[in-house]
Formats: structure tokens, C-alpha cells, sequence
């Protein structure tokens, strides 16, 4: 079964999301962006979800997670909870 593991962080709105992005991609950290912007517990360890699998999560999220590119920042991706900023860490088949 297909697994993977990644950090997220979790937002109400697309611009704040957007905003993030550009902050991780200027060399700002993803865990500490994480710790003080994600309004998902996860943010309190840096995003980390640890690993799972597939259908544990939303499909949304499903999608990005299994199918994009590993280490790189995804999203804003818009769940049932809101804006998300995905970094996929590990997958495996």
C-alpha cells in the first residue's frame, strides 16, 4: 500500500497561504512558518504529519501528496479546513 509522509500548514485564506509561500520559497523555514501561522496542532512539531496512507486523508490532499514532486512546496490547496501549504517528505509505492 502506497504510504507518504509530509508536513503541512494549515490557513483560513488563500492570500495568507500565498503570502507563506512566497516566505518558504524567499528561504524562510517551513517549520517555523509552520509553528507560528498553522492553525492545524501539527504546526506545534513544524507541520509534521508523520507518515500515512493513502485515503487517510482528504482527497484533495490525497491528490497533491501522491502524485506531485517531493520536496518542493505545494498549494495553496483548498480542503473542507481551509488553505494548506504541502510538503511532501518521503512516498513510497
Amino acid at each position: 500500500m502506497a504510504t507518504a509522509s509530509a508536513r503541512h500548514i494549515l490557513v483560513e485564506t488563500e492570500e495568507v497561504c500565498e503570502d507563506l509561500k512566497q516566505q518558504i520559497e524567499g528561504g524562510g523555514d517551513f517549520a517555523a512558518v509552520a509553528q507560528e501561522f498553522s492553525a492545524c496542532p501539527s504546526g506545534k512539531s513544524g507541520g509534521d504529519l508523520g507518515t500515512f496512507s493513502k485515503g487517510q486523508m482528504v482527497k484533495e490532499f490525497d491528490d497533491v501528496v501522491f502524485s506531485d514532486e517531493l520536496n518542493k512546496v505545494h498549494g495553496p490547496v483548498k480542503t473542507q479546513f481551509g488553505y494548506h501549504l504541502i510538503e511532501i517528505t518521503a512516498r513510497s509505492e
